[in-house]
């Protein structure tokens, strides 16, 4: 484990994300828990989470025999986790350890959140604790996980599926676009917001855009949406329409929900709302209890429209996000 990480004894109070790691777990998925939950933020002044890893063997094989972990904690610590991560693996025909499946089971009966990255849906859905819930997997391996598990509702076109105690993410970046989605969800906007700072990652990629985009680069560099992005997020406030967005891109509004389709994997009012409804979190947390100034500051409108959308985007009302998230949160 790096220097930097959490992994030390429990803090009282601290949120504790433990992730297994079996044979041929995937480095680059557990690269992103570790990056997300595991490293201390000093820059943010205060403890996020307690982080560890576990293994059902003392030695553990990554993918393809890239390098051997060891030095971890056994499987026993699975729990203790408030947020478990399960294992991750391109062997998605190969049953995993029954330990493994057992500890999830532990679990998910005492009520843990239960995370899946890429594959890691296959894990779940194993343990049986998918059957009648929504979930994603990676594109490719949709086909072979809806024959095996027909009683899982697969969405197989997002990036990621949050359905409560249960989450998982299409692979790879979209792990990325989770864990943010997770600390956005533990610690509020602001939070993520000097996170992903850190990664040098989009801030906030909502969970229903596509896995992939039609074309991953632009053939021009006039095509880029960087400015015309650039230039909105600093008028949120303005009654800004798609119509003119188009206009600052110089394009027809057709042309332009195609690059959005194309560049961002969603559409330009979706853009708009999500960057909106960013900004109205930011406002609450910092202080502002006003709805009606929040929601004119934010582009939203009316404080009934901001508790609509806040409503249906975090699944709790902006009272209850102020006394969560808000500069006197806890008291």
């Amino acid at each position: 484990m790096p220097n930097e990480s959490s992994h030390h004894a429990h803090a009282a109070g601290v949120h504790r994300v433990v992730v297994i790691v079996d044979e041929n777990s995937n480095p680059f998925e557990l690269g992103c828990a570790t990056e997300v939950f595991g490293l201390r933020r000093p820059e943010i002044g205060r403890e996020l989470y307690d982080f560890r890893l576990c293994s059902p063997e003392p030695r553990t094989a990554m993918r393809d025999g890239f390098f051997t972990l060891t030095g971890v904690a056994g499987l026993e610590a699975a729990d203790t986790a408030d947020t478990l991560i399960v294992p991750n693996r391109p062997d998605v025909e190969v049953p995993r350890r029954p330990a493994v499946l057992d500890a999830i089971r532990r679990a998910h009966a005492r009520g843990v959140r239960l995370i899946g990255f890429c594959s890691g849906a296959f894990t779940l859905a194993e343990a049986g604790v998918l059957d009648g819930r929504r979930a994603t997997a990676h594109w490719q391996w949709a086909n072979a996980f809806r024959a095996r598990f027909p009683a899982v509702h697969l969405e197989s076109d997002v990036l990621f599926v949050d359905d409560g105690d249960i989450l998982t993410a299409a692979g790879s970046a979209a792990a990325l676009d989770l864990g943010l989605h997770v600390v956005r969800r533990d610690h509020g906007a602001e939070v993520a917001n000097s996170v992903s700072r850190r990664l040098v990652f989009a801030a906030h990629r909502d969970g229903g855009q596509r896995q992939f985009v039609e074309r991953p680069m632009p053939d021009l560099p006039d095509e880029s949406l960087s400015p015309v992005l650039a230039w909105a997020q600093e008028r949120l406030d303005a009654p800004l329409t798609v119509s003119d967005l188009a206009v600052r891109a110089a394009v027809s509004p057709a042309t332009l929900h195609r690059r959005f389709r194309a560049q961002l994997g969603t559409t330009p009012l979706m853009w708009l709302t999500g960057e909106r409804l960013a900004l109205a979190c930011r406002l609450i947390e910092r202080g502002e209890s006003r709805f009606e100034i929040v929601a004119r500051r934010s582009g939203l409108g009316t404080a009934a429209n901001l508790r609509s959308l806040m409503r249906r985007e975090t699944g709790i009302t902006p009272s209850a996000y102020r006394r969560r998230f808000g500069p006197e949160k806890g008291n």
